[in-house]
């Protein structure tokens, strides 16, 4: 079976992670023992063996105030050194030995399966020296009694005592010979450790020299295998230079070969990319003098404007000259303020197309944002509009969330964008219908949505309807939505659009909240 050019490199350089990745693993899980015996030993038998060593010692002084209070003559200082034996002894042993025991438990929670047992008879060992230490502090009771008396029997008090120094010495051995068990248990295991430490450095050593020449070998390999990319660099360096060769000098059917045709290919690709490309500089050439024009046109717009509104000013002069001015009939007055009234809307006719032109061809730039509520701002929208709209047969229905919406917008641009929205509504339901706005704000952003009833579009309308000059009206300047566009632009937002055909329509505003 050949193997790709990928494939071989890929086992190659697998081989050398793997080994490399044996090595690590073996390291880390030999730290982890480590580890593992370090808080054995260090949190475990050590603090073990300094409480078994205070158990011992304090046995060891037990046994030396029993042999003070059996010398002593004095019936007072006698019956003082019982009751401090009393009041401490027992209750100090029966505490450490209780805390030896618990820390044999907690020890058993860490430590390995090979230590479960001799913990286990450890625990049994230190529960066996609280029994016998009990029966030790019941026979000292009896000696206490004893002692505190007036005149003690001498020679029962002898025996007593002997019983409870060989019951002390006792405990104190076998806590002694405990302890040494707990000190053996700790040489084995650094010992143990030790060892394992010499034999894992080796073993580490020998590691990382067999992957090391893996990772030559590999190395080696990927040479020899990679040593005909070389010619076919060469060849795609000509490419690079504008000179596309017709075929490149290697031939084979393997990894090299392949990429050869690639290469071949590509140079096709390239030979056709120009040729794109040079069609393309030719489009965007005629693009740049289609911005000219534009440029043109919004200064002809400017200049336009001025005398639309000389214009405008002069016909409403006349307008009042024409309603003082006598006329032969009444018709003849009739038609005059007709014809001064027509020329009045084509004025401001001409004066809005304008305005727009001149929207579209500068920057929208919108004033400071403020925190405004756009419920406010739809109120105020209505209120002018409101009118207009009842006129030409649109009711409006307004839903606005509970509690004020504030977003960040400039109050004048929003109430432009909704004009405008509020317009094309109007204009999309010739005979009458439904308007619904309805607000909704979120953590990052205030929501306005505009949906009428009307025909709806067409998807492939619906793709163009931000297009600058775009327009389905026939007096439309194809305008207003890409002015409102830009504004919610400029406002850091974005004006959406939802619809087919016969659904109606959805615009939503989507501003930032303040």
């Amino acid at each position: 079976m050949r193997l790709s050019l990928a494939t071989r490199i890929f086992l190659g350089y697998a081989a050398v992670l793997v080994t490399f990745g044996a090595v690590s693993l073996f390291a880390v899980q030999v730290m982890q023992q480590n580890q593992l015996e370090h808080r054995l030993v260090s949190q475990g038998y050590l603090p073990l063996v300094q409480e078994m060593a205070a158990l011992e010692t304090f046995q060891v002084n037990q046994g030396g105030d029993l042999e003070r209070m059996l010398s002593e003559q004095s019936v007072e200082t006698r019956r003082a050194l019982v009751r401090l034996a009393r009041l401490y002894n027992a209750a100090l042993m029966d505490q450490q030995l209780g805390s030896a025991r618990t820390r044999a438990r907690d020890i058993r929670t860490f430590a390995p399966e090979s230590e479960q047992a001799f913990l286990a008879e450890l625990e049994s060992r230190l529960g066996e020296l609280s029994r016998r230490h009990g029966e030790f502090a019941a026979a000292a009771d009896r000696l206490f009694t004893a002692l505190e008396s007036s005149a003690p029997e001498p020679p029962r008090l002898t025996a007593q005592g002997e019983t409870l120094q060989g019951l002390s010495r006792a405990l104190a051995t076998d806590l002694r010979k405990a302890k040494l068990q707990v000190e053996g248990r700790i040489r084995d295991r650094v010992d143990a450790a030790e060892a394992r430490a010499r034999r894992t450095g080796a073993a580490i050593i020998g590691l990382s020299l067999l992957a090391t020449l893996v990772g030559l070998a590999a190395t080696a390999l990927s040479a020899r295998t990679l040593r005909p990319v070389k010619t076919l660099m060469e060849n795609v360096s000509r490419i690079g230079r504008g000179d596309y060769p017709d075929e490149v000098g290697v031939q084979g059917e393997d990894d090299i070969s392949l990429l050869t045709r690639e290469v071949n290919q590509m140079a096709r690709r390239l030979r056709e990319r120009e040729a794109q490309l040079r069609a393309q500089q030719e489009a965007l050439l005629r693009a740049e003098q289609l911005a000219a024009v534009g440029r043109v046109t919004a200064q002809v717009a400017h200049e336009v404007r001025n005398p639309l509104s000389s214009i405008g000013l002069n016909v409403e002069l006349l307008d009042e000259a024409v309603a003082r001015a006598r006329f032969d009939t009444p018709g003849d007055a009739a038609e005059a303020r007709t014809m001064l009234g027509a020329i009045t809307r084509e004025v401001d006719r001409l004066a809005a197309v304008t305005e727009q032109y001149l929207s579209m061809a500068r920057p929208q730039r919108p004033g400071p944002l403020q925190a405004e509520d756009v419920g406010t701002v739809v109120d105020e929208v209505l209120a002018l509009g409101r009118a207009e709209l009842a006129q030409a047969g649109v009711e409006v229905r307004v839903a606005l969330e509970h509690g004020p919406a504030r977003a960040l917008a400039d109050e004048q641009g929003l109430k432009q964008v909704l004009h405008n929205l509020l317009r094309n509504c109007r204009e999309a339901m010739p005979s009458g219908g439904m308007v619904d706005i309805r607000t909704r704000a979120d953590a990052e952003a205030v929501e306005i949505s505009v949906q009428d009833t009307g025909s709806g579009m067409a998807p492939e309308v619906q793709a163009r309807i931000f297009e600058p000059f775009f327009t389905t009206r026939e007096r439309g300047t194809g305008l207003g939505l890409s002015v409102s566009q830009q504004v919610l632009q400029a406002h850091g937002g974005a004006l959406l659009c939802q619809s087919a055909p016969g659904q109606g329509t959805t615009f939503t505003l989507r501003l930032r909240r303040a």
